[in-house]
This record gives C-alpha cells, sequence and structure tokens, in this order.
C-alpha cells in the first residue's frame, strides 16, 4: 500500500494505526501524505526504514501490536478532522474543500468559521479540482440529469455543487455522488447557505 491507493486495505491500516495514536482521524480509505506521515512514525517506532509505504514487514508488525477494527472503527460517525488548509484558501471568503481529509471547511480570511464532512463522486464521475466560484445557489433544487434533490446547492463547475444527500447521511461513505460534493449534516449546511454568496471562491484540492 502506497500514495495514491484508494480501497478497504487502506480504511483498515489507518483504522489499526488509529488504535495506536499514530493516525489522528477518521478512516476515510485514502492512502494520502497524511497517512504515509502515519506509517512513517509506526516504522520509526518500530525500528523498520522509514519509507511511509507499508511493506509485508511493516504489515506484519502492525498486525501483531493491533486488533482487527470493529466497523464503528472503520466507519466512525464522528466528524473527520480538517488537514492544513490550501494555501489557496487563506485570502478572503472560501470554501475549503479537501478530497484527502474528506473535509469542507468554510473560511474567511485565513481562520475556519465552520467545518463538515463530505463525500465526492465516484472513478466514473469524479469531482473536478481546482478554483472556482459559486455560480449561483438553489435552496431546494431537484438535478435535472439524475432526479435527485439537492437540497442547498451551491453550484461552482457546471452541474457540479455543494449539496445536501439524504444517501450521504444514510449510507456514509459506502456511497458516492454524481460528482458533486455532498454533505450529510443538514443543519450545518443550512447556515452555511444563508452565509456563503455568489461569487465566493470555491477550493477543491487533494
Amino acid at each position: 500500500m502506497d500514495d495514491g491507493d484508494e480501497n478497504e486495505q487502506v480504511r483498515e491500516l489507518q483504522a489499526r494505526l488509529r488504535q495506536l495514536d499514530f493516525f489522528d482521524r477518521a478512516p476515510t480509505g485514502f492512502y494520502g501524505s497524511i497517512t504515509a506521515k502515519a506509517v512513517k512514525r509506526f516504522q520509526n517506532r518500530r525500528g523498520l526504514p522509514q519509507t511511509g509505504v507499508v511493506d509485508e514487514a511493516t504489515w506484519r508488525q502492525l498486525l501483531a501490536v493491533t486488533k482487527k477494527p470493529t466497523a464503528a472503527e472503520l466507519k466512525p460517525a464522528t466528524t473527520n478532522k480538517l488537514d492544513e488548509p490550501d494555501p489557496r484558501c487563506k485570502q478572503g471568503r472560501v470554501l475549503c474543500i479537501s478530497k484527502e481529509s474528506r473535509t469542507l471547511a468554510w473560511m474567511i480570511d485565513g481562520r475556519v468559521v465552520s467545518s463538515m464532512d463530505v463525500r465526492f463522486g465516484s472513478e466514473n464521475t469524479p469531482t473536478r479540482e481546482g478554483v472556482f466560484a459559486v455560480g449561483w445557489k438553489a435552496k431546494d433544487w431537484t438535478s435535472t440529469i439524475y432526479h435527485t434533490p439537492m437540497p442547498y446547492a451551491m453550484f461552482f463547475s457546471g452541474g457540479q455543487a455543494v449539496h445536501y444527500s439524504a444517501d450521504f447521511a444514510a449510507r456514509g461513505y459506502a456511497g458516492a455522488s454524481h460528482g458533486c460534493v455532498n454533505v450529510r449534516d443538514k443543519a450545518k449546511l443550512s447556515a452555511l447557505f444563508d452565509q456563503v454568496k455568489v461569487g465566493d471562491k470555491v477550493v477543491v484540492h487533494w
């Protein structure tokens, strides 16, 4: 396992590292820089080469000092922890969206005003990355393509929008969007919707 992998084995890796306090957030199943740093810390503690890559020796030692993660450990209901904001998020009014930590941070002049868990599109319908702006908003909207409700929609790139997803609230990361940024906390998103203005910046990054 190494950088860029995304699967259930990575989720198990993160849950086991979390048992040892090397990984301090909810497992996402994505192997990015945060996971690599946690692996390096574990390797250092066990006297292994600090590669940040899980080879057979690293995995064997991790299995020896941890227990099989429970379903609650693999997919906890807790809010995901924010990572370091992308530099492009540190000025002005920004919806700062991280694919690695699966979070949305509403930031004003470098300060986090609120944050929430998000999920993204699948491999076939990926959420676009880059710098965008909120083009328009709709409190009650239904997708004209997929005919699914998109409450509190804030469109930033064509048909892609930040919006509430009842499916995300019910199934968590077992599902995916059609490219939109799904939010599962309706109350938080409702408050955010009232604060965000058309023209505010949107940054989607790893």
